[in-house]
């Protein structure tokens, strides 16, 4: 099993569900608002009268054969619209109940 945590503007939400629902990894949790300022490129996310937009997380666990697909589409659909900002990070789950 696979912890895989996403940062995205929150325009990209409903196309991340889509990925998901395409994907059939079902289990994870969203955070609607957050802020955040990417490392190498991009503007903030902060909410704020000179930053206005923000920034949604998700927190989603996947299977081991179904993480290289979902990255690779993450990827794709950064790539689309590189300026809004996505960014996917993954590690092992060595247990859960």
């Amino acid at each position: 099993m696979k912890a895989v945590f996403i940062a995205f503007d929150q325009a990209h939400y409903h196309n991340i569900i889509d990925i998901l629902d395409r994907l059939s990894c079902r289990g994870f949790t969203s955070w609607q608002q957050v802020n955040g300022r990417g490392s190498d490129t991009g503007e903030p996310h902060y909410g704020t009268h000179a930053w206005p937009s923000l920034a949604s997380a998700m927190m989603v666990m996947v299977e081991d054969r179904r993480l290289d697909a979902l990255l690779q589409r993450l990827s794709e659909l950064d790539a689309e619209r590189p300026k809004l900002g996505l960014r996917a990070f993954s590690w092992d789950i060595t247990r859960s109940i």
